[in-house]
């Protein structure tokens, strides 16, 4: 099988996973009743993410309940022209732990900028998932690796990372 077929399929079964692992989060927060956002990218009619389609639905294991709120954003940055840290605020909230995709971009981006404003994100690994990437000199990085060097470069100063949900402090 061609390698970017093969990766294709990794990535599948690596998305498959995080979302398993951010259910356990979600359910989680649930049960000891910390706020949970749910965060949604609308990049238009047409797009990998349009929210008026299937393709940018948030998935049905990790969609909001009761009164969860979901803050659409334009921008892979979740603070850029939202209110989430209005939101933040208003609840008293310091620390966050961040789930979803992709690692490389909404995750990492949402992890500077809380850390930029003064938060204290967590981001859990094994929650959140990339896609492969063609790097500078066309070599094609597996989702692992473009998934790996983000947790490695945002962990280096922008935030703490844990492997899995049950290595988060209780």
């Amino acid at each position: 099988m061609p390698e970017h077929l093969s990766q294709r399929g990794n990535a599948a079964d690596r998305r498959r996973r995080a979302l398993e692992e951010a259910l356990k989060l979600l359910e989680a927060a649930r049960e000891l009743k910390i706020p949970v956002i749910h965060i949604q990218h609308d990049g238009g009619v047409g797009s990998p993410y349009d929210v008026s389609a299937e393709c940018g639905a948030i998935a049905d294991a990790v969609a909001p309940q009761g009164d969860e709120p979901v803050i659409v954003k334009n921008y892979p940055n979740s603070f850029v022209q939202t209110d989430l840290d209005a939101r933040l605020k208003a609840l008293g909230v310091q620390n966050l732990v961040l789930a979803g995709f992709m690692t490389h971009m909404c995750v990492n981006s949402t992890a500077h900028g809380a850390f930029n404003l003064g938060y204290a994100p967590t981001i859990v690994a094994s929650a959140t998932a990339s896609r492969p990437l063609k790097a500078a000199n066309g070599k094609l990085l597996s989702a692992q690796q473009v998934h790996d060097a983000a947790i490695a470069a945002t962990r280096d100063l922008y935030a703490a990372t844990v492997d899995t949900v049950a290595d988060l402090p209780a």
